[in-house]
This record gives structure tokens, C-alpha cells and sequence, in this order.
């Protein structure tokens, strides 16, 4: 069977017995912003399993997109050097949310491997939880396999907690589990004495898990019974393929051959060649298939996190490139055979296409880059070791290494092999323990800002008191009760007239900041006072905070208040909101379906919608995008929203937004069969409404994320207008008509620069010049002569060939020669022919280069330094006599 026609026969194996088939989710799962990337098929199920979410159904099937590269599912450094680690695969999974459990479970996993896919029974062996002294055994889940399936006791294994007990996390749901191994053959036997599930992993290869969810950990450590027993249970397509298709290894089947072979093919090797080639290729493969779902799901290459992973999956494959002898770009021809042959499965593969071409490209050009300065920075870092004796190898510091990695991305695998051509050793430990801290920096940093832990006077007023948002359909609200009133976080019974504080209302029609929606502001009025309210947010369950100052006399809590928002501003925002979308889908459509919401701002005034993009739009591009959203405007397309269960929604393509919290639920604003998303916030009913949008920024703010700034309404209004008075005073002081103005000012901008390089010849002639009469009678130093002079001006080219003339005057001498420009620093020195072993130009150009921040190197008849410490350059060339001085007395002969 190919890999298509098991995992279509697994799903409808499970379709046809009441199972509903739930698409994959994204790598990058848009309900839970804990995980960097779904590592397991329960994973978008994991608030139906704690209660906390609820489907329309109780029994589902899928194929997870699943990928592995960090936490305790860290697989990366195993990938190619065992027959069946990977960094992306597919988890085939069934589930009960409590419905069927353990018989079922059993019967249907039996079932499906030896009728349907014909496994023979007597190479199949099962585990069970054996118990511990808290936990009990899993007699029913052995009685099962033994009396309901018929299995041998000789091939029924009871394992300890480790194995055969599955928990979610310290907290939550959690049960016994009971594997399916297969037998591969007594050829593959890799242990003397008894050889089974537990003692030989070479030769018995776990296929499939079961897990039966029946408790759930609470925090002090009990386990209590969960009122609704479920199933989960996992099984790696590129396992069962194995399995099915008679090979050992992972990498022999149909998903990973054709990438294999296609490698193979451009690097010009045999597969079986060797260890190492074979190694290699397999790494490339299944990089190669995580490059291309990353993409498709909006990951580009970054310096942190999800773009972080990405980028050290394609140095490594680009390093094992290296090793294969690839010395130009190679992933934009590999990466076609994944698109190709999945393209049907996923098709998010084929409309990412132009987009995973390009990132692996980009990618292996700057990492070549990267490549030629670290390696060089690091033989000099190896060179500048001091030699410790034959019987202690020199050892590359642990702070060195992780600087080398940190700043300049030198793999540490590159370095491994590097060290050993020298007989260096590397501080691995020391190098591990720098990693730890920045983790641990950077999980603190990520805590701190998807936590945002509410005071505890939040919680509390949460658990007793919500406000119902009426602000969808109502402006005002009339004789809504005061709730509670804060101030300085504390409960108080009343605000007075000049202070700040926060009230809670019964229902409000002001809309709380999220989703990059800024809150509504406006007043509340009540029978004694009336407050200004400044902003508006949800710290905790249904609960808003109106932050307000009393503007005259009081209020308190009890009061019925009228609250009424700004409505003008209210209108502008949802202009500029409704105008985000359209700016979304445009850009799908435009850049490429790998776009994905990275942040938004939706003010009155502007708007701005950050994006993973590898590279800046063109302005073909954006004018593109600009007609785009416009044309949708004139067309006047009603803006409708309505409610769904989150799954439906999902399924139909709405777009969510990583990091956002959305409810069992949920609200979709669909713009005709232009744009369809999940969003909270408050949205013009038709796109006529919005007015002409206009494009006026757009830039990169890091690393694979682009931020595109745009207004709308009004304020697009205000853009011409600003515009229109730049286009007539430059009409008015350039003497021509509008449509002239840049022909004019091309113009005069070319006579100006004509003008500034004659003044810019004629300054490099003096100096030139001038120099040139000091080399006829320069300062002497011991016997010789020496120039040391800025040169600030001069090309880098220029300042060579100045140096080499200036050389070619002295007869006998040293030159040196500065300049600083754009905030860089560079210093050259060149020596004549009789003074190269006395006065070595590169060792002169390494003394003097730290002064401007640098370092450099060359020959010994004319070498570099580069820096940025422009400060330093002028007691660097005051330096240089001092220093040659020393050269000549430390090189008499």
C-alpha cells in the first residue's frame, strides 16, 4: 500500500464507525499559545479532554500535522541516525471524548491492523500498565487483549509508569496506556537472553498507543476519576508505512525515497555509498518536509522562536548539504518533491509553493554568508589558544563557542568538526550551560508575556460578578447597575468628584481592548455625578473594567448610570477594523497563503497589521494590494457576522489569530467570499462604509515580520489633503506645473550631485597631493620613512591605491592610512618590500585595529582592519609610530 492509500484507509476506517474526520490543525495551533508547535494528535482536542470545551460530537479521526524539535519531544539531534526519528510527521489518531473506552478501543485497533491492513497476529505484541504501589494494574486492558483478542500471555507485557502511563502535564487528565509493538524479525535481534518489546527496541517497533483518560492529577498530587472516561490514541504514519511496505527503516518508504533519490540526484552520489552520505540525505529529507509546512503555516526564518526552529532545521540541512558537496543553493530542488506528493492531502503545500521555494533559497545565501565569517572567526578563535603541552589538548571555552553561535548563527555541529581538523577540543558543557540561561531568559520573557496574571482582586470580582456586551447592537445602555468601583486596586463604596478609578458594570455597550481593537471611551452618568470613561478591559472571565475620572460629583456602587460611548470614534475604528480584514486577504492573495496575522492596531486614526513575510513587498505589490481592498470597498459587499462552534468555523477557513483566546463559540465576520475570520471586535455593515483605504507604510520590525500601515475614512481624507499641500508648494517654488514637479526635481537633484562630486574631486585631489609632497620628505623612524594620515572621502578602493602610490614614493617605509564614513571605521597598512619581514603589515594592521573596534588581517605587504569606534581612530594612527618602532627593535636582524 502507498502511504496515501493507508492513511485514506485508516481515516475511513474510522469514518465508517461514527468517527468524525477533523482536519489537521495548524503546526502553529491558534488556541494554545503554550505550545510552540502541535507535537501530538490530541493536541487541538486538549480542552475537550479537561472539560473545558465542548463539539457536536463525541468520537473523532485525524491525521495530525505534528512536529518535534523542543521540550521533552525534542527528536532533531536522533533525526537520520536512527531508522525512525523525525522532526515533522503525521500522527493518524482516534478519539472518544467520553463515549466508547478501553473494549472499544481495543477491538477497533485489532481490527483495523490484522483484517483491514492484514498485519499478521502473531508478530503483534501488546503492553499494558503493570501498576505501582499508588497505581493499580491495568487488569482490564490486559484481560482484553488476552480473552476478548485472543493474544498469547507470552505476548502481553505488563510495564511500569514510565512506559505504560500517560500524563498530559503535572496537571490534568491522565490514565494507563496500552501500546501495540510489532515484530520486525528475530534478524533484527540486538540483545542476548529474551528479546521483546521491553528489552530489544531494534528489533520490536512501537506502532500504536492507546491511552485511556479515566483520572485526572490535581495539584496536590491526587489522582480522582474523571466523570467522562476518553481515548486518545496515536499512530505515525511513516511507522505503519514501514510496517506495510516491508522496510525497516522509516526513510525506505514512499513518503521520504523520492526526496532521497531527488538529492541524491543534484549532489551526484550513490545512496549506500556510506554512512555518512546516507546520514545526510536522510537529514536533508526530513527537513525538508518541515520546511515546507512551517512555511505553509506562516513561519519564516527568525532569531526566536517558531522562526528560530525553522532556521536551525534548514542550517542543519544545509550544512549536510555542504557535506554532500552542494556549494550553491539546493532546497528550492528538493522541496518541489514534498510539494508534489502531498500537495493533494495538503493544499496549503501547493499554495505556499513560490513562498517554501523562496525561503529555502534565501536562507541557504545568507547562511553561506554566514558560513565564511564564522568559520573564519573561529580559526582565529582556535589560533589565539595557547598551547597548554602535549598532554593537555587545547579546549575552545564555552563562552567563546556560544558567542561564535549566538551572534554570528555558527553551528555547533560545524564547530565540532572544525575543532577536530585543529586537535581542539570544545567546552560542550560550558557552551550548554549559556544555552540553559538564555532559555530560561527567554521562557521567562514569553511567561511574562502570554501570562499578564490578573490581580487577585480581579479573579475574586470575576467568580461573582460579569458584564454583559451589549455593544454590538447598542451605543448607549441606560440604568445599567454600578457593580463595583476600584480605586488604586482596592474595592471602595464610592469615586469622587476629580479622581481616577475603575468601575464595573452590569452590561456596557464599551467594547474592552483586544484583538488590536483599542477600547471604545465616552461617559457614564449617573444620579449624582458623570465620569469620563478612558479605556476599557477584560482582566479576568466575563468581567470589564471601565477605567473612568469623575468629571463632577459622584458615583456609587449601586447607582444605575447611563453609558453611552464616543460614537463617532467608535464608527472610525470599525471603519479601520472591517478595512484590516480586506488588508488580509489582499495580502493572501497578493503575497502568498503562508501570510499570516502576526499583531494589529485598529485605532480611529490609522491602522497597521503586522505579518510573516521573508522579504519587503514591491511596489507592484502594494499597488496591487491597494486597488485590491479598494475595488472590495466600491463594490459595497455587505459585512455579515455570525456565530459558530469553533471546529465549524475552522473548517470552513476562517483565519484565527495565534495567541487569541476563542470560546467553545465563536464570532465570524465574513466580507462576501472575500475574507472570512474569527474576531470579537465591532465592524462596519457594508465595506462601502469604509471609504477609500490607502496604503502609507510598510517595513520589516524583525525578523520574518513585515508591518504594513494604512488609513481609511476621514483620515484617508486627511492624507490627500496633506499630500495635495506638499504637490502646490512644490508647484510654487519650483516654478512648474503638478504633473512636473518630479521631472524638476530629478533635475535639480542631478545638477546639485554633479556639482558636489567636482568638490568632492577637487577635495581628493588635495589630499592626494598632499600627501604625496609629505612622502617626498616624511617622519622618519629609525631610518625609515612613515606616513599615518586620514583619508576621510576615499573610496576603500581609492585608499589602496593611494597607499600603494604613497608605497611605491617612500623607496623604504610604512603607511598608514584612516577613514570613518557611515558610522564605519577601516585602517590599512602597507610596507615596502625590504620592511616585510621587520614591520609584517598584517601584524601591524592587528595591533592597531583594536583601537577603532576591530579586528582584520591580510599579507605582509599590505593588510585591513575594520570597526566601528570612529573615536578611535585618530590615537590609532598616532599609534602606529610607537608600534613600528617596536617592530623594528623586536626585528633587528
Amino acid at each position: 500500500m502507498t502511504s496515501h492509500e493507508i492513511r485514506r484507509t485508516f481515516l475511513d476506517y474510522f469514518t465508517e464507525h461514527e468517527h468524525r474526520l477533523v482536519a489537521s490543525s495548524p503546526l502553529v495551533l491558534p488556541r494554545d499559545p503554550t505550545l510552540l508547535f502541535a507535537n501530538a494528535g490530541m493536541n487541538q482536542f486538549k480542552d475537550i479532554f479537561t472539560g473545558k470545551d465542548k463539539r457536536s460530537y463525541v468520537r473523532a479521526t485525524t491525521s495530525q500535522k505534528c512536529l518535534r524539535v523542543s521540550g521533552k519531544h525534542n527528536d532533531l539531534e536522533m533525526v537520520g541516525r536512527t531508522p525512525r526519528h523525525h522532526t515533522f510527521f503525521e500522527m493518524l489518531g482516534n478519539f472518544s471524548f467520553g463515549d466508547y473506552f478501553k473494549e472499544e478501543a481495543v477491538v477497533f485497533a485489532w481490527e483495523l491492523l490484522t483484517e483491514v491492513f492484514e498485519l499478521p497476529a502473531d508478530r503483534l505484541w501488546a503492553t499494558v500498565f503493570g501498576g505501582t504501589d499508588e497505581l493499580a494494574a491495568d487488569d482490564e486492558a490486559y484481560a482484553l487483549w488476552r480473552d476478548r483478542i485472543g493474544l498469547p500471555e507470552e505476548r502481553i507485557l505488563r510495564l511500569g509508569e514510565k512506559d505504560n502511563f500517560w500524563r498530559m502535564g503535572d496537571t490534568g487528565p491522565c490514565g494507563p496506556c496500552s501500546e501495540l509493538h510489532f515484530d520486525m524479525g528475530p534478524e533484527w535481534t540486538s540483545v542476548e537472553g529474551t528479546s521483546n518489546p521491553e528489552t530489544d527496541e531494534r528489533r520490536f517497533m512501537e506502532i500504536w498507543n492507546l491511552v485511556f483518560m479515566q483520572f485526572n492529577q490535581r495539584k496536590d498530587g491526587d489522582l480522582v476519576e474523571l466523570p467522562a472516561k476518553s481515548v486518545d490514541t496515536g499512530m505515525g504514519l511513516e511507522r505503519l508505512c514501514a510496517v506495510l511496505q516491508g522496510k525497516y527503516s522509516n526513510f525506505d518508504t514512499d513518503l521520504f525515497r523520492p526526496l532521497i533519490e531527488r538529492t541524491a540526484s543534484l549532489a551526484g552520489v550513490t545512496t549506500g555509498a556510506s554512512d555518512e552520505i546516507d546520514f545526510s540525505l536522510r537529514v536533508i529529507a526530513d527537513h525538508a518536509r518541515a520546511l515546507c509546512f512551517l512555511v505553509a503555516d506562516g513561519v519564516v526564518p527568525a532569531n526566536d522562536r517558531r522562526g528560530y526552529v525553522l532556521r536551525r532545521l534548514l542550517r542543519r540541512a544545509i550544512r549536510h548539504g555542504r557535506k554532500l558537496g552542494f556549494d550553491a543553493p539546493f532546497l528550492h530542488e528538493v522541496t518541489p518533491a514534498v510539494i508534489d506528493s502531498l500537495a493533494d492531502i495538503y493544499p496549503e503545500l501547493l499554495a505556499a509553493r513560490e513562498a517554501i521555494l523562496e525561503v529555502g533559497r534565501r536562507e541557504e545565501q545568507r547562511f553561506a554568508e554566514t558560513l565564511t565569517t564564522g568559520l573564519s572567526l573561529f580559526e582565529e578563535a582556535l589560533s589565539g589558544l595557547k598551547d597548554t603541552g602535549e598532554d593537555r589538548p587545547r579546549v575552545l571555552p564555552g563562552d567563546e563557542l556560544f558567542r561564535l553561535y549566538d551572534t554570528y548563527g555558527f553551528p555547533l555541529e560545524l564547530a565540532r568538526d572544525v575543532a577536530e581538523e585543529h586537535g581542539v577540543q570544545l567546552d560542550e558543557a560550558g557552551f550548554e550551560e549559556r544555552m540553559a540561561q538564555q532559555r530560561s531568559r527567554a521562557q521567562a520573557s514569553w511567561k511574562g508575556a502570554a501570562g499578564n496574571a490578573e490581580d487577585e482582586v480581579y479573579v475574586e470580582l470575576a467568580k461573582s460578578h460579569e458584564t454583559e456586551f451589549l455593544g454590538y447592537e447598542q451605543t448607549r445602555v441606560v440604568d445599567a447597575p454600578v457593580l463595583a468601583l476600584l480605586r488604586d486596586g482596592k474595592l471602595v463604596e464610592r469615586l469622587e468628584e476629580g479622581s481616577e478609578g475603575e468601575i464595573v458594570l452590569a452590561a456596557t455597550p464599551f467594547y474592552a481592548e483586544s484583538g488590536g481593537q483599542l477600547a471604545d471611551t465616552g461617559f457614564l452618568a449617573g444620579p449624582d455625578g458623570r465620569a469620563a470613561v478612558l479605556d476599557v478591559r477584560r482582566p479576568a472571565g466575563q468581567l470589564l473594567i471601565h477605567r473612568a475620572r469623575m468629571e463632577q460629583g459622584s458615583l456609587a456602587k449601586g447607582d444605575a448610570v447611563l453609558a453611552e460611548i464616543d460614537v463617532i470614534r467608535r464608527d472610525a475604528i470599525r471603519r479601520n477594523h472591517t478595512a484590516t480584514h480586506l488588508l488580509h486577504a489582499a495580502l493572501r492573495e497578493v503575497v502568498g497563503t503562508h501570510v499570516k496575522q502576526a499583531g494589529s492596531l485598529v485605532a480611529p486614526d490609522r491602522l497597521r497589521f503586522d505579518f510573516s513575510h521573508f522579504s519587503g513587498l514591491s511596489d507592484r505589490a502594494k499597488a496591487d494590494i491597494e486597488s485590491l481592498v479598494n475595488r472590495i470597498v466600491l463594490e459595497d459587499l455587505p459585512v455579515q457576522t455570525e456565530e459558530s462552534d469553533i471546529e465549524q468555523a475552522l473548517s470552513q477557513g476562517a483565519m484565527a489569530l495565534f495567541g487569541e483566546k476563542y470560546g467553545d463559540r465563536v464570532r465570524l465576520i465574513r466580507v462576501g467570499d472575500f475574507s472570512l475570520e474569527l474576531c470579537g471586535g465591532t465592524h462596519t455593515t457594508r465595506t462601502g462604509e469604509i471609504g477609500l483605504i490607502k496604503l502609507t507604510d510598510e517595513h520589516g520590525i524583525a525578523s520574518g515580520v513585515r508591518r504594513v500601515e494604512a488609513v481609511s475614512g476621514a483620515s484617508s481624507l486627511e492624507r490627500f489633503r496633506q499630500v495635495h499641500a506638499i504637490v502646490r508648494a512644490l508647484e510654487e517654488n519650483l516654478s512648474v506645473p503638478g504633473e512636473r514637479v518630479i521631472e524638476e526635481v530629478e533635475r535639480r537633484l542631478g545638477q546639485l550631485k554633479e556639482a558636489q562630486r567636482a568638490l568632492e574631486r577637487q577635495r581628493l585631489q588635495a589630499v592626494q597631493e598632499r600627501l604625496k609632497q609629505k612622502a617626498a620628505d616624511p617622519e622618519r623612524v629609525a631610518g625609515i620613512g612613515l606616513l599615518a594620515e586620514r583619508v576621510d572621502g576615499l573610496s576603500p578602493q581609492e585608499m589602496r591605491e593611494l597607499a600603494d602610490n604613497l608605497r611605491g614614493k617612500l623607496r623604504s617605509g610604512v603607511v598608514v592610512l584612516g577613514r570613518a564614513a557611515g558610522g564605519k571605521v577601516s585602517l590599512l597598512v602597507a610596507v615596502t618590500a625590504d620592511l616585510k619581514q621587520r614591520v609584517p603589515a598584517r601584524d601591524l594592521v592587528k595591533e592597531l585595529g583594536p583601537m577603532i573596534g576591530g579586528g582584520g588581517g591580510g599579507r605582509a605587504d599590505m593588510a585591513e582592519a575594520g570597526g566601528k569606534n570612529e573615536a578611535g581612530l585618530d590615537d590609532a594612527l598616532a599609534a602606529a609610530r610607537g608600534a613600528v618602532e617596536r617592530f623594528l627593535e623586536a626585528n633587528t636582524g
